[in-house]
């Protein structure tokens, strides 16, 4: 018995060993010989200048992610209710983590909220939700969790494949290695996961220094996080969510308007919505419905609580960043209070 437990526990081994040592190939297919990928190469070298054979060269180097696909057929969002999705980013592990990020960098959150009118406190819970501080920026290459996505699944195809172009054009400008960057598994990147396009476009040089760095340099990570806010209708000032309290059944036709602002509260105190501090009657706002263990908690949500959503489209995701933006605050100025009483 116990021979055949070594036996077994050395196959083991030797298995692990292999898989471990095995090339990329072995473990996933390549795309270098594909013809959808032989086209999207030449539309590279036809709009955008690339040279066939270095882009080849890169192809051959791209791998098919299984592992990429299952996540993408299963993100959190769509498996998980409030209560649960909460959990997992409302911790004081990360509201912690919040409070120091915001200490070390104090001054240029303040210059980012000058320039951009956004929060510290939102720019910080942002970071914190999508990397946990810089600490996880992601484990999958880009190349090849954009080429998964863009060549072998076919509902977002469409928009992975102009995810990937954006991406090889972004490494160009901002010498990026194109092959060893690393990021989600769906191709964001940096400490506030910018998918390419967006970091095309709304990433800055917020030092001034050349380069737009969103892995590295923390006055470019906070002052993109802060832009792609402001560039999306971040009002400075203006509320995000606020609970409400619902009563007869004319609220759920508010309900299944969706997420967007759609109706001033005047005419939802009339469905029977009323917000549960004072607010002004001439606010838009949109009623949400999050499930609690204990049944609906409801919630009238305004445009910033919508350009939060412009991040990552779902409220599920938008009422988290919100709700760890105001336990960070509180943290950060109660610490502040005993610092200096």
């Amino acid at each position: 018995m116990q021979l055949q437990a070594l036996k077994a526990g050395f196959l083991s081994f030797i298995l692990a060993a292999a898989l471990a040592l095995a090339p990329l190939s072995v473990l996933a297919d390549s795309y270098s010989d594909q013809p959808q990928v032989q086209t999207f190469i030449d539309m590279m070298v036809d709009k955008h200048g690339f040279k066939q054979q270095e882009l080849v060269a890169v192809f051959n180097e791209a791998q098919r992610r299984e592992d990429i696909l299952e996540l993408m057929r299963k993100p959190a969002e769509k498996r998980l209710q409030w209560y649960e999705y909460r959990k997992i980013f409302l911790t004081p592990a990360r509201i912690d983590g919040g409070v120091t990020f915001w200490k070390e960098n104090a001054q240029t959150l303040g210059k980012a909220g000058a320039a951009f009118g956004v929060a510290p406190q939102i720019i910080v819970a942002i970071i914190g939700v999508e990397t946990r501080y810089g600490s996880n920026t992601g484990r999958h290459r880009v190349l090849d969790a954009l080429s998964t996505l863009a060549f072998d699944y076919p509902p977002r195809s469409e928009f992975f494949t102009a995810e990937l172009e954006q991406f090889l054009i972004l490494a160009r400008e901002e010498d990026i290695d194109v092959v060893t960057t690393t990021g989600s598994y769906a191709g964001a990147m940096g400490y506030g996961q910018f998918i390419p396009s967006s970091y095309r476009h709304y990433a800055v040089d917020f030092d001034e220094d050349g380069k737009r760095d969103l892995w590295n340099n923390k006055m470019d990570i906070i002052g993109s996080v802060a832009n792609y806010f402001s560039r999306h209708g971040w009002e400075s000032g203006a509320p995000v969510a606020v609970r409400a309290r619902v009563e007869g059944e004319e609220y759920s036709t508010v309900l299944e308007l969706g997420y967007k602002p759609n109706t001033v509260l005047d005419a939802m105190r009339h469905d029977g919505i009323t917000p549960i501090e004072p607010m002004p009657d001439e606010l838009v706002a949109a009623l949400l419905s999050l499930e609690q263990e204990d049944g609906p908690e409801y919630w009238l949500a305004f445009n910033n609580f919508y350009t939060i959503t412009r991040y990552n489209h779902s409220p599920l995701y938008a009422m988290a960043v919100y709700q760890l933006s105001e336990e960070i605050r509180a943290a950060y100025e109660h610490a502040r209070q005993q610092q200096h009483p």
